[in-house]
């Protein structure tokens, strides 16, 4: 906690200076974000640094887990967030992006880790068919083969799962709105994303928009 607290005298005396225009800026015109993204609340996922996003680029909303309620279940935080960003504040673009070593799905693999953690399993729960996917499709490949393949496969959960919002329905039949999967590798840095053509996560196009 010290080194943090450090951290914001270091921020305040020096760090904001060549933020300072564009904090004003935004202070005075309000935000306009460029995406939503959902992302997991794991400390070793920031994607601030990954994306090199200025402040005002990622309407952000973290939990553990990334997951993204279907329409009418019993946590509407998340459904609330991604609905001020797209209604309100005009996103076109709402990314889901999941990660590597992600503890979150492990434990949605393997549910009785999460005795005695009645809050954190109702939550994990309501997105078991992540679980359900991976043991149908994948029971086959060993433990380090498995997590890469059931990480991805929770990601496109979550993109269906998004498609059950009312407000996200209703703008993807708009040309310019799109949704999209990522996965971030905490290890290499690397960020696959879904291509939906070709039905499987791919390595980012440099030159993509």
């Amino acid at each position: 906690m010290r080194n943090l607290l450090a951290g914001i005298h270091d921020f305040q005396r020096e760090g904001f200076r060549s933020q300072r225009t564009l904090m004003e800026r935004l202070a005075v015109e309000g935000q306009r974000p460029q995406i939503a993204l959902v992302c997991c609340s794991d400390s070793r996922v920031l994607p601030e640094m990954f994306t090199q996003a200025a402040p005002g680029d990622i309407f952000l909303v973290r939990n553990a887990g990334n997951i993204v309620p279907a329409s009418g279940g019993d946590a509407p935080g998340e459904a609330a967030s991604l609905e001020f960003a797209v209604e309100v504040l005009g996103v076109r673009d709402v990314v889901v992006c999941g990660h590597t070593h992600c503890g979150a799905v492990e434990a949605i693999l393997n549910p009785h880790t999460l005795a005695g953690l009645p809050t954190l399993e109702r939550w994990l729960l309501s997105s078991q068919e992540t679980g359900r996917i991976v043991r149908e499709r994948y029971a086959h490949l060993s433990r380090d083969r498995l997590m890469p393949v059931a990480v991805a496969e929770h990601v496109l959960v979550q993109l269906e799962h998004l498609r059950t919002l009312p407000f996200i329905a209703r703008r993807l039949q708009e040309p310019d709105f799109a949704i999209h999967g990522w996965v971030y590798d905490i290890r290499t840095g690397e960020v696959v994303v879904y291509d939906v053509d070709a039905g499987r996560f791919v390595p980012l196009d440099p030159d993509a928009d």
